[in-house]
This record gives structure tokens, sequence and C-alpha cells, in this order.
């Protein structure tokens, strides 16, 4: 199966909770998975937003994610926009460049 990779544009909870769950269905079925967060994007990985009743939060619904094997990625500048550390957050810093160069032959989905 083709690889996934998302980015997120924008600090929309609700597009990074669409993120995760794609990126976890297509970890799933055995694909790569990959949600780089761009520039602002980043402050999602501070933000706990509620979930619709029966559904995980976005701090569950990133640890389903983790155990998956779905690869978080976010921006350096988002990163130093924030004032967040990759390693304090559990993610991969990184930049359009790498994103592109590791592209291969995924499918690329921006939200």
């Amino acid at each position: 199966m083709r690889g996934l990779t998302i980015v997120v544009t924008a600090p929309d909870s609700d597009r990074f909770r669409a993120a995760l769950t794609m990126a976890c269905a297509a970890a799933a079925l055995g694909g790569r998975a990959r949600v780089y967060l761009h520039e602002r994007a980043v402050g999602l990985l501070a933000m706990t937003a509620a979930a619709p009743p029966g559904l995980p939060d976005l701090t569950e619904l990133r640890a389903i994610a983790d155990e998956s094997g779905v690869e978080l990625i976010a921006c350096q500048t988002g990163l130093a926009l924030t004032g967040l550390a990759a390693d304090s957050e559990r993610v991969a810093a990184g930049g359009w460049i790498d994103l592109l160069a590791t592209l291969a032959d995924d499918r690329l989905v921006t939200l």
C-alpha cells in the first residue's frame, strides 16, 4: 500500500483530529503514515480539545496514532514560533525540504 503524508496547515483541532484519524487508518492498512504540522499548527501539540461523546480527545488520539506507528512531524519554524520542543512533545522536527525529499510514492493530503 502506498504511504500517506498529511499536512495540517492551520491550528484547527478538527483538522488535526481528521489528520490523526486518517493516518491511523492508513497505518492499520499497512501503509506508512505521517502527519506534518506546519508553522502555527504546531501549537496543536499543546492543545487539549474536547471530543464528542464516545470519541478520544486529542491527547488520547495522539497516543493511538503513536501506538499505530504514525510519524508526527513538527515544522521547525513552528516549534520556534510556539516555544515548544520536539523532544518534550514526542515528535520529530522537520521542514518542507526533508518532507518532500522523503515523500517517495506517498499520497500527499493537505488539511
